[in-house]
């Protein structure tokens, strides 16, 4: 069940704004504008790898902009979007190229990511990829 926010923002309005997020904050990691990246991520951010390992908002730009993770190609399918007032969970995959300190990785995740409006603006404030293979 989803239901509109508290602004009473229609769920479809959520969900596509939603989903333009999403492909912005890919797209941000792949082009390497890790700026961009930064003003979508609530200051509490956790982020979650596929080796179980995870970063803060800091560290992980810190290694993105360090190439300790350098994003060659990611696509990302939604399998759904599920608004709760404030809170907006995306479930999906994110199949990536990527080259993770030094070496260079197929990834085949299903992912996490949950959004929450955070000072009137939609924020990323957890992300966690599954492999599935």
């Amino acid at each position: 069940m989803t239901s509109p926010n508290v602004l009473g923002d229609s769920v479809a309005a959520i969900k596509a704004e939603i989903l333009t997020l999403e492909d912005t904050r890919y797209d941000a990691v792949v082009g390497g504008d890790f700026e961009l990246f930064a003003g979508l991520c609530h200051p509490d951010l956790t982020y979650s790898h596929s080796d179980g390992s995870r970063d803060t908002v800091e560290s992980y730009l810190r290694k993105c902009r360090d190439k300790f993770y350098v994003y060659h190609r990611i696509d990302h399918p939604v399998i759904d979007v599920l608004v709760h007032g404030d809170v907006v969970v995306v479930v999906g995959e994110m199949n990536a190229a990527i080259t993770a300190n030094g070496t260079n990785k197929e990834l085949a995740n299903n992912s996490i990511a949950v959004w929450i409006r955070h000072e009137g603006a939609w924020k990323l404030l957890a992300y966690q990829p599954t492999p599935r293979r």
